[in-house]
């Protein structure tokens, strides 16, 4: 199974192989120059120190603004190209696999052919522009490491109860540990009112959190969320 991550992908979508890619879908002329406008507005952001800086802008030539409603949908359009590449080959087949994928995080699930799948995603990837991130991609032998996944992880697992290892998923400690760092935001002092209102953001909070985290052994995050609060 190979795991991967695209380099800063929002950021690099260059813009004169992503509107063709829109074109075959949209043929309203007007609706497209609105599209191309949005893409080249200027947006502002925070770097690592915490400076604002302008990104984007008129002489911008990739990227799509974060947080924007239908940069989601852009981001999925584009990497539908690296699709293009692998299905018409036949590299489902040829590499044993499946790939799920979702915004700039995928996972090919591979039965022994993980490595010549990720040698192949990866000079795709620079054919239409984009990079992998060698930091968080990663090769793994699924039914013996575990890793995580859309804030999931997924592999060996071991019943508390009688102690016997399962193959499973569960919510991740990174999930757990963002939700608890959500949880301060609603909690902290300043942000404290009537309790009926507090605890109705705290429980839109909880109850979301659940409903994408409902999959799989949930017991250990459950109880930590709850001790938590």
């Amino acid at each position: 199974m190979a795991g991967a991550d695209l380099s800063k992908y929002f950021d690099t979508i260059p813009h004169a192989e992503l509107l063709p890619c829109v074109a075959r879908r949209i043929a309203d002329r007007q609706v497209l120059k609105v599209i191309q406008r949005w893409l080249k507005t200027p947006v502002e952001a925070r770097d690592e120190n915490g400076k604002r800086r302008m990104t984007g802008g008129k002489r911008s030539r990739c990227g799509t603004p974060q947080g924007g409603v239908i940069s989601p949908l852009l981001a999925n359009l584009y990497r539908n190209r690296f699709l293009k590449y692998w299905r018409p080959k036949g590299k489902g087949s040829e590499f044993r696999s499946m790939i799920v994928n979702y915004a700039d995080d995928f996972a090919i699930l591979s039965r022994g052919c993980a490595a010549e799948a990720l040698q192949f995603s990866e000079r795709t990837m620079r054919r239409i522009g984009l990079t992998l991130n060698r930091e968080k991609t990663k090769l793994v032998k699924a039914g013996q490491e575990r890793f995580d996944f859309l804030g999931d992880t997924f592999g060996p697992h071991r019943c508390k109860k009688d102690g016997q290892e399962y193959l499973g998923a569960s919510a991740s400690r990174k999930s757990v540990a963002r939700l608890r760092r959500k949880l301060r935001e609603v909690l902290r002092p300043p942000e404290v009112g009537r309790w009926e209102e507090v605890s109705g953001r705290l429980n839109r909070v909880l109850l979301g959190w659940s409903n994408d985290f409902s999959y799989g052994t949930r017991l250990m995050a459950y109880r930590a969320v709850d001790n938590h609060v």
